[in-house]
């Protein structure tokens, strides 16, 4: 989950319910984590160093932090993302080599 907010605030600052909805849109709704999940998640990036607050307001009487990617957090995604890559052309590859109809041991049809 950590990967999906940074990702979400690679396009600008966020407030924490923006980056849920942006997080859901950018998975096409595989990843909706609870709000107290996105929130603990959120307090350790800032911790970390890989994001930060960059203002808050109260709109309808709610208030909102906004948050943004640091440099860390930048070079972090950018890593994940290196990583993401690689993995995904070895299963590429390793599917291609593979064939359709290697079962898994154990597994049942």
């Amino acid at each position: 989950m950590r990967i999906a907010v940074l990702t979400a605030l690679a396009s600008g600052p966020q407030h924490g319910y923006a980056i849920l909805r942006d997080m859901q849109a950018l998975s096409g709704g595989r990843v909706s984590p609870p709000v107290g999940s996105l929130y603990r998640v959120i307090d350790n990036l800032v911790r970390d160093g890989l994001i930060e607050e960059e203002s808050n307001d109260v709109v309808d009487g709610r208030f909102r932090r906004y948050y943004r990617l640091t440099a860390a957090g930048r070079d972090e995604l950018e890593g994940a993302a290196a990583t993401m890559r690689a993995v995904a052309a070895q299963a590429r590859r390793r599917l291609k080599a593979a064939p359709a109809s290697i079962a898994v041991k154990g597994a049942r049809a």
